[in-house]
């Protein structure tokens, strides 16, 4: 398999000295939507908690994205302020909070669970969730203008599973297609130098910022560690559309994607494989939840965070995408 390959050929290094550190986090509880920046998050198999548990659907049980509903991006996501606790458990008084320009606020139980709505479609995947309900399925519509409904991935008897042509035995919610997405400060810092206005780390929608690494050197981690937790490299991202929007009034433009076509295209970064056009920023990783270190109590990653690389490989062209 890809992956395996890669992780064969990446280079076992000796962790004495931090790459870099955990200087943002981020978690976006409904995909497309807005994001939350965190101090700390708890892990889970299927990435930070509350990350993508739930999508917006259409009429047909398809997943709304900012690809062609970019008005997601103003929809203001909150939290209870524990939620973050790594044992929380939500009351029948804990709620989402949803806000949206024109929109009152919409309040979504974390404890409930409504009804199980069958055929539910995020790209490859299909199955089963439970639907917000109808208070819900209104306010989207408004705001969308078109015929939707708020879902929950139904965890107590649903597995979406990620490309085990890339790595096998790891899980997700509603992200598309890896539980983790991490970039660093820098890798942002140098597409900025050649933008004519820069743009902020939001149109990535990362879940890991981290800082005091060279520029794309996240291309190379095939293995590092935060917090003495392992997480794998497992591919190179591959942007679609959605940078191009911004993410403060939903509205899109040609960058920073053109200049990211004759920086990061696969004909430059990639130039002896396939998927020329792509264009890469970021690495997608997976938790290595079965490991050992992933036994012990507090499962939680927070800002300040050392990241250790233990594995990579020399060049972007050798790496997974």
């Amino acid at each position: 398999m890809v992956g395996d390959k890669v992780r064969m050929e990446s280079e076992l290094l000796a962790p004495t000295i931090s790459a870099a550190k955990v200087s943002s986090l981020f978690i976006y509880p409904i995909k497309s939507c807005r994001g939350i920046s965190v101090s700390h998050a708890p892990l889970t198999p299927t990435g930070l908690r509350w990350d993508r548990q739930w999508v917006v659907v259409n009429s047909k049980g398809r997943a709304c994205t900012q690809r062609v509903d970019p008005k997601l991006a103003l929809v203001e996501v909150q939290l209870p302020p524990d939620a973050l606790v790594e044992d929380y458990q939500p009351t029948n008084n804990s709620y989402m909070v949803l806000k949206a320009p024109g929109m009152e606020s919409l309040k979504i139980c974390l404890s409930k669970q409504h009804e199980v709505t069958e055929a539910i479609t995020v790209w490859e995947w299909t199955g089963s969730a439970w639907d917000e309900g109808t208070e819900a399925s209104q306010w989207f519509s408004d705001f969308l203008g078109k015929p939707c409904r708020l879902v929950r991935f139904n965890a107590a008897s649903e597995v979406r599973r990620v490309d085990p042509n890339y790595v096998g035995g790891h899980r997700t919610y509603f992200s598309d297609g890896y539980p983790f997405l991490l970039l660093s400060q820098e890798s942002l810092d140098a597409l900025n130098e050649h933008l004519k206005e820069p743009v902020p780390i939001n149109r990535f929608r990362p879940n890991i910022l981290v800082e005091g690494c060279d520029p794309y050197s996240e291309d190379l981690w095939t293995e590092i560690k935060i917090s003495g937790f392992s997480f794998e490299g497992v591919k190179l991202c591959s942007r679609c559309k959605v940078p191009t929007i911004n993410q403060e009034t939903g509205i899109a433009g040609s960058e920073p994607t053109e200049t990211l076509m004759k920086t990061r295209s696969g004909k430059v970064i990639r130039p002896d494989a396939k998927n020329k056009n792509k264009v890469y920023f970021g690495q997608n990783m997976v938790w290595n939840w079965m490991d050992s270190s992933a036994k012990r109590s507090g499962k939680i990653i927070q800002v300040g965070d050392p990241v250790f690389v233990l594995r990579k490989v020399s060049s972007a062209a050798e790496a997974a995408a």
